[in-house]
């Protein structure tokens, strides 16, 4: 008997691996073949082939039992119902039947031509190819085939019953294979490093800013996507408030071409219809929406950049309030986001925390502006190591155009804020969920949402200072501090807690103490001279 049964309790089994874990394993096969970078997409590119083949076959097994073959293998009837058309060639049988072949490779990238010749509206240029690579042994591609062949409508790798009996199939399948693409984001962005923070927020910073913003309806747009994590939280948040995914319109764009592919290929995972543009592009210097008015705003674009082109946009409409330094795109994003949003809307930004107090070639001049113009709604500080790629302090920036009034949560009338920002120190929630990693824990993110709703009228209850946590301030309280957001230096120290005991009881009780620390004290001092005296180094 090995040494993990015999620790295992009578009677209970062991937990089945999860697939995310699974997938992760087979997938690190790869590691010594080419770098994350890499095989990724050769990961992502098969999950995202099961998927739609999937769908595919749900669709196709109603229409057989429905009608006949002819109608079964009729794309409009699946294009009707927002199904990918899968070609025979692509569907995922053929390939799992063909998994231990020499040729598996050539197989997968003839199903990828084929997904998008079929499906060019949405699929064009999209899929990753080049699995027929020689650095790239067939058995290993068999093997990823082969154990993502385990996972769909019906169970998992281990008998564990039936995960979708309360759910149809095609969302079932959706829920299971979206969220283990999103768990592939985030371990390819660890493993990258510095490469793999350019397109991958962590959840917990996502779900925070889009509880914060309640995107219930309207239009909602990221000028920086990187993998579409922004829409996804938000199609999540909109479903989970028992809202129609219809209800909100997803813009987005994104400059790097890679990460702009895989931002589609996990948007067409969840069915969530985006415009994303044409083309990757540079948001400041082409930008593919220049006409968008968002009713919200998320998005966590890249850090203290330096090399962002802004000496060739002096002079642009965007800078409302000031000139953004050459050396620094921070406030460039800011008034970009402020630019783009509806007059009711509001905006959800991650910015590094210097942002918040820098007054370097003008950002303090425009931070004032931005300040003055009533534009900043909240700031919350944020726990560090919370990404996986930088040790950088950040924080949350809510814009929003219009405090006198507007709709929050579930439609509830927003309460008249001209004038405030709300400062929330957040540094102290979280946890560690490895040894370099924190986490906030759904607990954290609604203390966090809370405050804010309550603050600014949406919430239960009566809002409250709570210090070392939350401060409404006013703008002159702002002015007196220089314009700096900070939240230590409006949020105070956190309260101590009473212990009950009077004043009076409690001066006499440590008086006593007092009295009988100084009274050992001399005894001992009078033991160590009798000691020293004996010795002969009496005085």
């Amino acid at each position: 008997m090995t040494k993990a049964a015999r620790g295992r309790k009578p009677g209970k089994a062991a937990a089945p691996p999860r697939i995310e874990e699974v997938l992760w394993n087979t997938a690190d096969q790869l590691r010594g073949h080419m770098d994350a970078a890499e095989y990724k997409h050769v990961v992502l590119g098969l999950v995202f082939l099961k998927y739609i083949s999937d769908a595919f076959q749900t669709r196709h097994a109603q229409l057989l039992e429905a009608y006949d073959e002819d109608t079964a293998e009729d794309r409009d009837e699946y294009l009707a119902e927002g199904v990918f058309w899968v070609p025979r060639e692509a569907r995922w049988e053929t390939l799992k039947d063909n998994a231990r072949q020499a040729e598996i490779g050539s197989l997968v990238d003839k199903a990828m031509a084929a997904l998008e010749r079929e499906n060019p509206k949405q699929l064009k240029g999209m899929l990753p190819t080049g699995y027929a690579r020689p650095s790239l042994p067939h058995r290993v591609i068999g093997g990823l085939i082969d154990e993502i062949s385990k996972y769909g409508t019906g169970g998992t790798v281990t008998d564990t019953g039936d995960l979708f009996s309360e759910q149809p199939a095609p969302k079932a399948e959706t829920d299971l294979l979206g969220k283990v693409y999103q768990y592939m984001l985030g371990r390819f962005a660890a493993a990258e490093g510095k490469l793999g923070g350019e397109f991958y927020t962590p959840d917990s910073v996502v779900q925070t800013m889009v509880e914060m913003l309640a995107p219930y309806k309207g239009r909602v747009y990221d000028p920086a996507c990187g993998s579409g994590g922004m829409f996804v939280q938000s199609e999540k948040f909109v479903e989970a408030h028992q809202g129609k995914i219809g209800d909100i319109a997803v813009y987005g764009q994104e400059s790097n071409y890679t990460t702009w592919k895989l931002a589609r290929m996990n948007l067409a995972i969840r069915r969530i219809d985006a415009d994303l543009g044409s083309e990757n592009a540079d948001t400041f210097h082409h930008d593919l929406h220049p006409d968008l008015r968002a009713d919200y705003v998320l998005a966590n674009p890249p850090f203290n950049i330096s090399n962002w082109g802004g000496e060739r946009l002096q002079g642009d409409r965007r800078w409302q309030y000031g000139t953004p330094p050459a050396g620094n795109a921070n406030y460039a994003w800011l008034q970009h986001i402020l630019y783009h949003l509806a007059p009711n809307g509001t905006a959800g930004v991650v910015l590094a925390n210097g942002s918040l107090s820098s007054n370097q070639s003008g950002e303090g001049v425009i931070r004032q502006n931005m300040v003055s113009a009533d534009k900043v709604d909240c700031i919350v500080a944020m726990p560090g190591q919370l990404f996986y790629t930088t040790q950088i302090p950040v924080s949350l920036w809510i814009l929003a155009n219009n405090k006198q009034s507007g709709k929050g949560q579930e439609g509830r009338p927003l309460r008249d804020r001209s004038g405030q920002v709300l400062f929330i120190d957040a540094r102290e929630l979280g946890y560690m969920r490895t040894r370099t990693e924190r986490d906030l824990s759904a607990e954290d993110r609604a203390r966090i949402v809370q405050a804010y709703h309550t603050w600014r009228g949406d919430g239960d209850g009566e809002y409250e200072d709570v210090p070392g946590f939350c401060k409404a301030a006013t703008i002159d309280d702002i002015e007196q501090n220089g314009w700096v957001l900070t939240p230590g230096r409006y949020v105070g120290a956190a309260a101590k807690e009473e212990d009950g005991e009077p004043f009076g009881e409690k001066m006499a009780r440590l008086s006593a103490e007092l009295r009988e620390q100084f009274a050992e004290s001399d005894r001992l001092q009078a033991v160590i001279k009798a000691n020293l005296e004996r010795l002969g180094y009496g005085g």
